[in-house]
């Protein structure tokens, strides 16, 4: 179990975040379309799995919006936002911000993705959300950068996390 903070206050973050160079976990997700969507979707592509407690805080919303302009432009490379949000909510985030490169996918019938990713917000006033993290994967799903930020109310290590794509 990890230990993150919530604006000073130490949280509980069960699993482990995978590491560089480990497989990513396979996972389940619903779709704006309430589909649920899987790694095998994005086969043969880079992915940025930009992972937020809700695109309803400043910080998701702003992390959704820097890697909607930079991740989005690299080459074969998709970026998954993903949350505990409601795949309708996520949709009109996207929609009233004119974020068009960015895919989002919910963990609202699959709350599995928190252990699997190590994410799963153990304890405080944010228990059963996402902790904030990124985890890039090449073509082949295999983690080439992660990141568990460790204040949630900060925003992650855009810098380090798209250099993982050069």
């Amino acid at each position: 179990m990890a230990t993150v903070t919530l604006k000073g206050n130490p949280v509980n973050v069960a699993g482990t975040l995978p590491a560089n160079g480990a497989s990513a976990p396979d996972f389940k997700l619903t779709s704006k379309e309430l589909k649920d969507i899987g790694l095998s979707e994005y086969s043969g592509k880079r992915k940025v799995l930009n992972i937020v407690p809700s695109l309803d805080t400043p910080t998701c919303a702003q992390s959704t919006r820097v890697f909607n302009e930079k991740a989005s432009s690299m080459r074969n490379t998709v970026v998954l936002v993903i949350s505990a949000d409601l795949p309708f909510a996520m949709s009109r985030f996207c929609s009233a911000e004119g974020l068009n490169n960015v895919v989002t996918l919910s963990t609202f019938r699959n709350h599995e993705f928190h252990s699997k990713y190590g994410v799963d917000i153990a304890d405080g006033p944010l228990k059963g959300l996402t902790a904030r993290a990124v985890v890039v994967l090449d073509e082949n799903n295999k983690v080439i950068y992660s990141q568990l930020v460790p204040e949630i109310a900060n925003e992650p290590n855009y810098d380090a996390a798209l250099a993982a794509l050069k």
